[in-house]
């Protein structure tokens, strides 16, 4: 296996608050994700996904509230830049089974859109499209993931999420509603989900939801996770050993694939979603030119309906200290 320097260098200076904080602070040299903001209303998350890389720093537990969230929240609201996107969520999901009760999210994007705040919802999540009402008024997108349509399969790689078609027809509520949707096939199993017609099936039941766009990438191994994978599949124990741990790439705590085989992967998907007409992306896999949508992230879908509050002055104070 071998292992390379990660090339991080640090963000540009952006204000940030206590929840609201810069996506990625110190970029990953392999990251193409423009500079952006990351939120996160829970911590934890009940979908358990089986290839969640959060838990190996949170443990794996149900979606709880931030501690003190709604005045974090408001408090932050008034530091921040708008002219930087604001990522819901990357390290949990926003619509979680949780959420319809607590509404959280909800109340979230009702703070941020009417003051104009970019929002891309990244989420697995059906309750997303109780919420088209808000999210259509004001600059969102939002982008969905979707591994496989195989619901055995998606069942054990994502015990508490919604099964694929249930994702399906969220994707179709909120497209016909005017809310732009993209995907993310994300990630692709090799010798599990990569096969051909597994990635046609993801492709057309999206594009016939309203779909425009797709990132993918290659699952990237960590210790904790990737023993959670085998013990699912035990059939890829063998294979998964000799691809990631002899094979691969030790990239920035992940065991990556041999860089030949993620790139037959992502060609695979690149020239399927090309076909159905989709903009593509691939996702911290070192193939910037594979790209053909202005992001990798999606955040190009979102549109421009109210203009963020002018706040250039105050900004510029904050940067000068």
């Amino acid at each position: 296996m071998s292992s390379r320097d990660s090339g991080k260098r640090p963000r540009p200076k952006i204000p940030q608050g206590s929840i609201i904080g810069v996506f990625d602070p110190w970029r990953s040299s392999l990251c193409t994700c423009p500079l952006k903001y990351s939120l996160n209303p829970y911590t934890g998350c009940s979908h358990f996904c089986l290839y969640c890389y959060a838990t190996s720093y949170i443990g794996r537990r149900k979606s709880t509230p931030k501690k003190d969230y709604r005045r974090r929240l408001l408090r932050d609201i008034s530091r921040i830049d708008p002219r930087y996107h604001i990522d819901i969520s990357t390290s949990s999901d926003p619509y979680p089974p949780e959420e319809a009760t607590y509404k959280i999210t909800r109340w979230t994007l009702e703070q941020l859109i009417p003051k104009g705040f970019r929002i891309l919802i990244v989420t697995k999540g059906v309750l997303v499209a109780r919420d088209a009402d808000i999210l259509s008024m004001g600059n969102a997108a939002v982008t969905v993931t979707i591994t496989t349509m195989d619901r055995e399969i998606a069942a054990k790689l994502e015990p508490g999420a919604p099964p694929p078609q249930e994702r399906i027809r969220a994707l179709e509520k909120l497209s016909k509603a005017g809310v732009p949707v993209g995907i993310r096939l994300d990630p692709v199993f090799p010798l599990l989900t990569d096969e051909e017609h597994m990635i046609k099936e993801v492709l057309e039941a999206v594009r016939n939801a309203g779909a425009r766009f797709v990132v993918t990438s290659v699952y990237k191994a960590r210790p904790d996770n990737l023993r959670r994978v085998v013990s699912a599949f035990p059939e890829l124990e063998k294979n998964y050993n000799e691809i990631y741990r002899r094979q691969g790439e030790r990239i920035s705590g992940y065991w990556y694939p041999p860089r030949h085989l993620r790139k037959k992967i992502l060609d695979r998907v690149r020239t399927l979603a090309l076909s159905y007409g989709f903009e593509f992306a691939t996702c911290r896999e070192g193939f910037p030119e594979m790209n053909t949508a202005p992001t990798c992230d999606g955040s190009h879908l979102i549109p421009l309906r109210i203009k963020p509050e002018h706040r250039q002055k105050e900004l510029d104070n904050w940067l000068r200290g």
